[in-house]
């Protein structure tokens, strides 16, 4: 006698509740969300359960929020993308950040050779294809960018967009590929021109003007690479490229808020003006986010980590030590935004940039299940990506 085959297991949709959840600008006791696979397929209060029907998961009281999405990561878990360009560098540096929530992520690469670039595209198609938690496309920040304001990146590394690097820069194949440029070192048409490859073009390390920046955005230009920081400053007569990038309604910053790259005035000037949708809280994440060491080489230079800020021996700024729970604590000590606002400036502006409003960046019924558990100190204590907890 032959036994038939195994009957499947019956599961049950997911019911996280006892929890206060960040839903329509402001969190909300005594709700469920309920998920089924990796969709959140209702929201209802948590008394009207009927318990039975779902796997119980109790949040003890705690925030939760949409994952957070960061678009600038060059690395973490003591791995630099430039440095590992492949599976196993984008796999360790998504486990550092998932542990301080962030659920979404652009590996990072910052000025190099073409090459570098072909097989930072590779590795993050193939981390698609595998399904690594929380990989959603690549960054490439640089090497068209301005000599005059390259910051840490290496001088030697910068050269000139042309047509024909243009035809050869492929994007990812099925996720979001952002490119940073200096506006000013390449022709308008360049920049329509890759966005009509499939490129969201940001402007950053550069000393473009006020013209110069507002004529890339009418040819697509859409963001900007870490407000503030290495670009053309405002002035009385030349707003430069902080002014365009404050100016222009239509367009998203991103912002280390780390209490370091920009003084707490400085942001609050930027909330103010670009307000919790178009404003990106970013990490510019460098290897010892997740890990023991305080001390990694870029390009040959040494860099270390002295009072919470990444510098090289001059004192030049070189990323960041910062992950994006401590970036929304941040934000909200030095703008007195509420967490309903930081979280909107951690997920759902960035989403929104890279078109993905759709399928994440908030709490509501038909989104992917990417949430983030804050304690009351707003500390992450539980990373879940897809409905999975990671």
């Amino acid at each position: 006698m032959t036994s038939g085959p195994k009957a499947k297991p019956v599961t049950h949709p997911v019911a996280y509740i006892n929890c206060r959840v960040l839903q329509e600008q402001a969190s909300h006791d005594g709700l469920a969300v309920i998920v089924s696979d990796s969709t959140i397929t209702g929201i209802t209060r948590a008394d009207e359960l009927a318990q039975h029907e779902y796997d119980i998961v109790d949040l003890d009281g705690n925030y939760l929020l949409p994952g957070f999405i960061d678009i600038q990561v060059n690395g973490g878990g003591g791995v630099l993308f430039n440095d590992s360009p492949n599976l196993d560098g984008i796999r360790t540096i998504a486990k550092a950040h998932r542990q301080f929530g962030t659920t979404g992520l652009l590996p990072t690469l910052i000025s190099d050779e073409l090459d570098i670039i072909e097989q930072g595209v590779a590795a993050v198609n193939a981390a698609i294809e595998e399904g690594v938690p929380g990989i959603l496309g690549i960054h490439i920040e640089g090497p068209f960018l301005s000599s005059e304001r390259h910051g840490i990146h290496d001088i030697t590394k910068l050269q000139r967009l042309t047509g024909a690097i243009i035809r050869g820069l492929q994007p990812v194949d099925n996720g979001c590929s952002v490119l940073t440029l200096a506006p000013e070192t390449v022709e308008p048409v360049m920049i329509r021109q890759l966005v009509d490859k499939g490129f969201i073009v940001c402007a950053g390390h550069s000393n473009a003007t006020y013209n110069q920046v507002s004529t890339a955005i009418d040819h697509g230009l859409s963001g900007f690479t870490h407000l503030y920081n290495a670009m053309s400053q405002l002035s009385a007569r030349e707003p430069g490229m902080v002014g365009a990038a404050l100016d222009h309604d239509n367009t998203w910053c991103g912002i280390i808020a780390d209490g370091h790259h920009v003084s707490s005035a400085s942001l609050r000037i930027a909330y103010r003006c670009k307000g919790p949708e178009k404003l990106m809280l970013v990490t510019d994440a460098m290897p010892p986010v997740g890990s023991a060491d305080d001390i990694f080489q870029l390009m040959g230079n040494r860099i270390a980590v002295k009072d919470g800020v990444c510098v090289d021996a001059s004192g030049t700024l070189a990323g960041a030590a910062l992950d994006m729970a401590s970036a929304v604590r941040h934000m909200m000590q030095a703008s007195a935004c509420s967490l309903a606002e930081a979280s909107s400036m951690a997920s759902t502006s960035a989403a929104a940039f890279l078109g993905l409003q759709h399928r994440t960046g908030t709490i509501s019924s038909g989104m992917r299940a990417d949430f983030v558990v804050l304690d009351e100190q707003l500390h992450a204590i539980k990373t879940i990506i897809g409905g999975k907890q990671t």
